[in-house]
């Protein structure tokens, strides 16, 4: 990308997007920051505060080590529709199988299987992004009917109550609890290890005791979770986790 380019970004846009670069002002960002994403796209995060000029001096700086990640990453799980989505969490794993004719009722997506996955009828083409939209929906649910459950078993083994669950597709957090006791839990949750996603609902139950991240915060994870550190830094890395085709999904 050249520095015109950049200076022609219309930085305050949320939309923008040139030759894969984003930038997404956040209102908890406190300082300027790069992600890199497995589909090779590209997000600058700049706090609500920051000038077009702090940005683009900020990816100037950074232009080496982005372009050096770009081309480190490989660009898997792009291809739409998948061939198949292992949903690491719940130990399945799904054969997506296309069908020319429309499925019954006018659904775009049919599941057929059990404990350990099964096949993902997918009626049409994509087109129109309904495809699409149908496996983030199923994906939703299958995030719902799994999540919720573990959150409300491990909430009444902590001894901790909450208001409300919901799944959301977030694109940059894995969770969150407001101050309201609603706890929110991204959908892509399902392709990490159990073992993670078990840190994470820990985390936010642990929110109800410290809306923080405090020392106080984090002693009282360890006693939920003693290897929270490694979950943690695995969770840090865990869009590499994700297809592709998610990713892409996420940010249309």
């Amino acid at each position: 990308m050249t520095t015109a380019a950049l200076n022609q970004l219309p930085l305050w846009n949320d939309d923008a997007t040139d030759a894969g670069w984003r930038v997404r002002r956040s209102q908890r960002a406190r300082r300027l920051g790069v992600r890199v994403f497995r589909d090779g796209s590209v997000e600058i995060v700049a706090p609500v505060g920051a000038s077009a000029r702090q940005v683009s001096g900020f990816v100037e700086r950074h232009r080496g080590w982005i372009e050096r990640h770009r081309q480190r990453t490989p660009r898997v799980g792009l291809a739409f529709p998948p061939e198949r989505i292992e949903l690491v969490a719940l130990g399945e794993n799904w054969r997506c199988e296309r069908r020319a004719e429309p499925a019954a009722g006018g659904g775009r997506l049919r599941a057929l299987g059990g404990d350990a996955g099964g096949v993902l009828e997918l009626h049409g083409d994509d087109g129109d992004g309904l495809l699409r939209a149908a496996l983030l929906d199923w994906l939703c649910e299958r995030a719902r009917n799994a999540l919720v459950p573990r959150l409300e078993q491990l909430a009444a083994a902590l001894g901790v109550r909450y208001q409300r669950v919901q799944i959301r597709r977030q694109r940059t957090r894995w969770g969150s609890c407001s101050a309201r006791g609603t706890i929110s839990l991204n959908c892509c949750l399902l392709f990490h290890r159990a073992a993670v996603v078990r840190y994470l609902l820990a985390h936010e139950l642990a929110h109800r005791t410290h809306m923080n991240h405090s020392a106080r915060f984090w002693n009282l994870v360890e006693q939920y979770e003693p290897d929270w550190r490694s979950h943690d830094r695995e969770l840090a890395h865990g869009w590499s986790q994700v297809p592709g085709w998610v990713l892409q999904a996420l940010r249309a």
